[in-house]
């Protein structure tokens, strides 16, 4: 019996994906994203444990207001290193004709197998992928996160290549992801997907700081403050167009 470890459930999202949406938050994260705002997900044994169908059930109680292109988000932590539990939900909710949506920073992408094989079938699961883009230079990206992103470039490219939809976010940090000649690098990478119809500027927040002192981890972006109104829209007004 698969079961998937959750962190919680929002029951009336509205920001990731279209129309109201139950989200489910996995539990598990093997990036160390320099302003992650909610590192109590990152531990992959915490959580609690749910089969798809349990999910499913709650859920479905929820439906009604799932107008408007609504349906289920399956966000993180990290969705994509629980592929089987999520092969299962979205098959159960193509069953129930639900419309799926995965919000993944793409980090356990690979061409590999088994992994290889399970993404493909996930492909065909999912209607909209929201790719957390951290930034597009790759010494810059291994020193916020932790880890490389020429897998995550990869995946968004094979997602265009496979006519998949997709939503890119970016989150706009001073001092980490607010150089312009980066966000023209990235927005070069953009041009050359198909099938994004939507790039979102988020700006980056500090709501997480207690979660750091409550955990007793050492906040690393201490001092670093929230972009500024004109920030934002330089960003967007190269993130945006086109």
């Amino acid at each position: 019996m698969t079961q998937g470890r959750i962190h919680s459930f929002e029951t009336f999202g509205a920001v990731d994906g279209p129309g109201v949406r139950f989200i489910v938050f996995l539990q598990g994260c093997r990036m160390r994203c320099a302003y992650c705002h909610n590192p109590e997900t990152w531990a992959m044994d915490g959580g609690q444990l749910y089969t798809p169908e349990q999910v499913m059930e709650k859920a479905l109680r929820y439906q009604a207001y799932w107008k408007n292109g609504g349906g289920i988000t399956v966000s993180g932590g990290e969705a994509l290193l629980q592929i089987d539990f999520l092969l299962e939900l979205f098959a159960l909710c193509k069953k129930n004709g639900i419309h799926t949506v995965l919000d993944t920073a793409g980090n356990p992408y690979t061409e590999e197998e088994p992994f290889f094989t399970k993404f493909n079938e996930l492909m065909k699961l999912t209607d909209l992928f929201l790719l957390d883009i951290k930034q597009i230079d790759p010494i810059k990206h291994q020193k916020m996160t932790g880890w490389t992103n020429e897998n995550i470039l990869a995946m968004a490219s094979y997602l265009s290549e496979h006519q998949k939809h997709m939503w890119i976010r970016y989150v706009l940090v001073p001092g980490l992801t607010d150089d312009p000649a980066d966000q023209k690098q990235l927005r070069k990478f953009i041009d050359t997907l198909h099938t994004v119809d939507r790039v979102e500027v988020l700006p980056y927040h500090t709501l997480g700081v207690p979660m750091y002192e409550k955990l007793g981890i050492e906040y690393p972006l201490k001092g670093v403050e929230p972009p500024s109104t004109q920030q934002i829209q330089d960003a967007e007004a190269i993130l945006k167009k086109g």
